[in-house]
């Protein structure tokens, strides 16, 4: 227990120095009526701790001065060894030492340097013996001639001999060396010895101030201890020892026996303690104090919660097989030491309960994930396999989507049973994997617990597909190679959206993962409603947009009608996101002229379809009236106007379907005359075309912009163009030029630089264009017409100019007699003669001003007859008494087709004969 008195006392009493206690106990008496002085009683902690230093000072003292004097008597006798040792070594090696030996008077050489030597060296002796131990030499010289006392014989063998002895002058140490002529032989010996005491009185000098420094030393223990003793006064509020180890065994009885763990760690992540409860809830090892928490074999989120003194209110952790509500708080926030405090709680018993939370919060996750990832697109194949890679892994080794056929044709297919599947999608943590491939056509058997699931609209579990027949029936070869691969387990959803039984999806696990129970069938309808909503919406987006693409296809020309003016070809590309309203047309019109029309319906989908159709229904109509571009525009402007404004008035009462009105549409209109050679076009918000005259120069010619169609209070404005005969006249919807990735600039740029190359045929350039300048992810349709000019040769081109007189029709009868002769047309000629006869005799009788005739080879034989009248003749049936009405009449039944067009100057009548 004391190994905690001091810790356990600073955890329930730490506090900033000089604060005093929170606790409103009050002060004892006794302990208030102290005296000032009073620190120094022997009752008190601090009085107590002072007696204690003062004795430990006096003991350090007491034991340094033993030391000293051990150590002095030590390094003396070391020192005597050592001087008398280096005197005899000295003195042996010496000059005429050997020689003097060897004389017949050693004694008379020897004595005086003996003598000289001891007393330059401060020893007590320094003799010379011979081999036998015969003194030559002594400080006494009585004592010359005698035995040596000490021991030698070592020495005469050639060893050095040093010993400590008690002679008659108190302890000594004394040493023999040999004397050794040149030979090396050992011919004499010198000993050396000296008092201890002789070496050991500097020592002895030294103790006074060995005295003085200790007595200093206790003077500024004892000045140092009555501050500490003031200090652990005021810490210990002026308690004895009584009352603090009382305090200490009611925090010590509340620390071990609360049911919650508490721990102590310091700023360098150490524990410092843990009670019972903190020991036994994180089976800590023995006598863990002071050690790393990250080395006590806790869990590594609880270490790292410990080491790092983070702020943690009620957050659960494992430790071992239970979880822990751990809360930590910092020391140091009062200025207290750096650490922590954590305090543990065992909520083992919230385990299943967290258990099935965090399942719920996985199974959640998986659906939040579905939601996102599964119906990006509008592609009932791509739809399903974003449905088998969410599942995998998460919930399911291996997951298999089959389809219906008519559902990956749009279509819904029928509640009938047998009806024929297909695999859409097969996804799984393996890629080797033993089931259907993706495009494979089949059945269910009626056991499979598939069949049975689509007939019922119920998902089903199969826990062990060892014991499946049902499943097995349906293709014993490859559910045994699946059984084989390790599937064991087996959940089958319908994939059902608005009523509409669109497929199955499975769920299959391996051996290596627990079962599918029957709770988990939950998750598994979840997530398969969400995607046979996603799967439905692709589908019925597949189906409108077959029926847009069919319908759009069915309203765009299927081929260019035959005519002689314009080379043309085309190109006509559906967006990749849906069915636009780009249009194109070639229109022949009388007088072997040609009509080039362009346009665009601004959305996607079967209105943008359906109201292209109206549109290039409506051209048509008005191209037969052969009115000029900028009327032509005018006319459908109204037209569009008409229908946005139909389309957008409320439905009707009953009726849960609403209009959708038309947000723009462009158009450009151009009729060219291979007679003239000129073009004469207008615009209606679409982009401008391109000429490319025969040397490859291409130019944007500036036709008049006029608003996009259904806008209307501006009138439209037509330009002509008269480009060489071999030039190509390229028109384009905006799709072509325009998008996301790049400015309309770089578009333009870009068909100019694929234009500029001659000699190449419309469907060349055609080609050409499209790879250069085709967006990567086309956003919207492109149309795209190539027409390159021809011109009608002069010889097959005539025209008279007509006097207003009835006399000149004979004479122009004649000349159209011999021009058709020349054209080798003889098996007409009356034909035309006629019909010219009563279209100029009309002229001349109901016109005014100059008329003119002339004649087209073409591909028929074209008759027109102008005039500067603006009234248009109508045909009618002339009653039998009547005496004119009928020329109209014989002309509509002789000519392939009549008609009458109004220009500038008038109108003209033209008729088309058919050609032998």
């Amino acid at each position: 227990m004391a190994r905690y008195m001091g810790r356990s006392w600073a955890l329930a009493a730490r506090m900033s120095p000089g604060r005093r206690p929170r606790s409103r106990r009050r002060e004892r008496p006794e302990a208030a009526g102290r005296r000032p002085g009073s620190w120094l009683s022997a009752r008190s902690v601090a009085g107590q701790v002072f007696l204690l230093q003062l004795v430990v000072v006096l003991l350090l003292v007491a034991a340094a001065s033993i030391a000293l004097v051990l150590q002095v008597r030590h390094d003396a006798t070391n020192e005597a060894r050592h001087r008398s040792l280096a005197v005899a070594e000295t003195f042996a090696d010496s000059p005429g030492i050997a020689p003097a030996l060897r004389s017949s008077n050693p004694t008379a050489v020897l004595q005086p340097r003996a003598e000289a030597a001891r007393k330059d060296a401060d020893v007590d002796f320094v003799v010379v013996l011979n081999t036998k131990g015969i003194r030559y030499t002594h400080p006494n010289t009585a004592k010359i001639g005698r035995h040596f006392l000490g021991n030698y014989r070592a020495a005469v063998q050639g060893h050095t001999i040093t010993e400590t002895y008690t002679g008659t002058l108190g302890p000594s140490v004394r040493a023999v060396v040999p004397v050794t002529d040149s030979h090396g032989k050992v011919i004499g010996l010198v000993a050396s010895g000296i008092t201890v005491s002789k070496v050991s009185g500097l020592a002895n000098r030294q103790i006074p101030i060995l005295v003085g420094a200790a007595g200093a030393s206790l003077a500024l223990a004892t000045g140092g201890t009555a501050l500490v003793s003031r200090r652990l006064r005021r810490q210990t509020r002026g308690l004895d020892p009584g009352e603090m180890t009382r305090m200490y065994e009611h925090h010590d009885a509340v620390l071990h026996s609360v049911r919650e763990g508490v721990l102590i760690v310091d700023g360098d992540g150490r524990l410092l303690l843990a009670n019972d409860e903190a020991r036994r809830l994180l089976a800590l090892p023995e006598h863990p104090e002071g050690r790393p928490v990250t080395e006590l074999g806790m869990e590594p989120q609880m270490a790292e919660v410990l080491a790092s003194g983070q702020i943690v209110s009620d957050e659960v952790l494992v430790a071992g097989d239970r979880l822990l509500a751990v809360n930590n708080r910092p020391t140091d926030r009062d200025g207290g030491p750096p650490g922590s405090v954590t305090t543990l709680r065992d909520s083992t018993e919230l385990r299943a309960l967290s258990g099935r939370a965090e399942e719920a919060q996985i199974h959640l996750k998986l659906l939040y994930d579905a939601s996102v990832e599964i119906g990006t697109t509008l592609d009932v194949g791509r739809t399903a396999e974003e449905l088998a890679r969410v599942a995998v892994d998460r919930f399911a080794d291996f997951v298999t989507v089959d389809l219906a056929g008519p559902v990956l044709r749009g279509e819904e297919p029928l509640a009938v049973g047998g009806i024929e599947m297909s695999r859409a999608a097969v996804h799984g943590i393996r890629d080797d994997h033993p089931f259907y491939p993706v495009g494979t056509r089949f059945s269910f058997v009626a056991s499979t617990p598939q069949a049975w699931g689509f007939g019922s609209g119920q998902a089903v579990v199969e826990p062990d597909l060892r014991e499946a027949d049902g499943w097995r029936a349906q293709d014993p070869g490859r559910t045994g190679l699946v059984v084989d691969y390790g599937v064991r387990s087996l959940v089958t959803v319908p994939l059902r959206a608005r009523g509409v039984m669109l497929g199955m999806v499975s769920f299959w696990r391996t051996e290596k993962r627990d079962p599918f129970e029957e709770d988990e069938i939950s998750l598994a309808e979840e997530l398969a409603a969400h995607a046979a909503v996603c799967i439905d919406n692709a589908r019925r987006y597949t189906r409108e947009h077959t029926m847009a693409v069919t319908l759009q296809h069915s309203l765009l020309p299927r081929a260019l009608p035959e005519q002689s003016a314009l080379d043309v070809a085309y190109r006509y590309l559906p967006a990749e996101s849906g069915v636009g309203g780009d249009w194109f047309d070639v229109i022949p019109l009388p007088g072997a002229r040609v009509a080039l029309v362009v346009g665009d319906v601004v959305g996607h989908g079967l209105h943008a379809a359906a109201t292209m159709g109206r549109l290039r229904t409506a051209v048509h109509n008005f191209s037969t009236l052969d009115l000029p571009p900028d009327e032509i525009l005018s006319h459908l402007d109204d037209l569009v106007a008409r229908i946005d404004q139909d389309e957008g008035d409320p439905p009707p009462e009953g009726n849960e379907g609403g209009g959708a009105g038309i947000t723009g549409a462009s158009c450009l209109y151009a009729i060219y005359d291979p007679v003239t050679r000129r073009f004469t076009m207008a615009r209606a918000g679409h982009p401008p075309p391109a000429v490319v005259s025969p040397d490859g120069v291409v130019e944007f010619p500036e036709v008049p912009a006029g608003p996009p169609l259904g806008v209307g209070g501006l009138p439209f404005e037509t330009a002509e163009l008269k480009p060489a005969e071999g030039s190509q006249l390229v028109l384009y919807t905006d799709g072509l030029i325009e998008d996301r990735s790049r400015e309309i600039d770089a578009g333009f740029a870009l068909l100019r630089d694929a234009l500029a190359h001659p000699g190449r045929t419309p469907d060349e350039t055609c080609a050409d264009v499209l790879d250069a300048v085709l967006p990567a992810r086309p956003t919207d349709d492109i149309a795209l017409i190539v027409a390159r000019t021809r011109v009608l040769a002069a010889d097959r081109v005539a025209s008279w100019d007509v006097p207003c007189e009835p006399a000149a029709v004979a004479e122009v009868r004649a000349e159209v007699i011999r021009r058709l002769a020349d054209w080798g047309l003889e098996d007409v000629a009356f034909t035309a003669e006629l019909v010219l006869s009563e279209l100029i005799t009309n002229a001349i009788r109901y016109a005014a001003g100059p008329i003119r005739v002339q004649l087209l080879r073409d591909r028929n034989l074209i008759c027109e007859v102008s005039d500067t009248s603006s009234t248009s003749p109508h045909l009618r049936y002339a009653a039998t008494t009547d005496e004119g009405g009928r020329g109209l009449f014989l002309v509509a039944q002789f000519a392939e087709r009549w008609g009458t067009r109004y220009t500038a100057d008038g109108k003209v009548i033209w008729a088309e004969l058919a050609l032998p």
